[in-house]
């Protein structure tokens, strides 16, 4: 049962990851918004009462949004994980295990989260022990 479970948590994590590629891709936006422009000047659009269009048109720049969302926080997330990257490589002391740790499962996260609670843990007793000297 373990054995499925991380099998489908693996899948899931694949499709997550190609879904936000395809909607952070700007060529993906390039698409909705000439979808949403070949909804609104269909017959239909024009059918409608004041409030309808106003509907249609909230409708329409929300789904526009996901897309502008999307492809911001994915250069936002890059970045941040560049500039976490160079921290841990540029220091001697630092674990270079979690350079890229951002392409490993949710599984092994929660590992090296637990390692380095435990390490705090750790920090926390040490510096009880050590009498403050003024």
């Amino acid at each position: 049962m373990k054995r499925l479970y991380r099998f489908i948590e693996r899948v899931f994590e694949r499709v997550t990851s190609i879904i936000n590629l395809i909607l952070g891709n700007s060529i993906t936006f390039i698409l909705a918004l000439c979808t949403v422009i070949y909804w609104f000047c269909g017959r239909r659009f024009y059918q409608h009462d004041l409030h309808d269009k106003i509907g249609d048109i909230i409708l329409g720049l929300t789904f526009l949004t996901l897309f502008v969302i999307q492809k911001s926080f994915n250069r936002f997330a890059a970045s941040i994980h560049l500039k976490i990257n160079e921290l841990i490589a540029s220091s001697v002391a630092a674990n270079n295990k979690l350079i890229s740790v951002e392409d490993r499962t949710e599984h092994e996260i929660a590992e090296l989260s637990k390692e380095y609670a435990e390490l705090m843990e750790l920090a926390k007793e040490i510096k009880e022990e050590k009498p403050v000297t003024k």
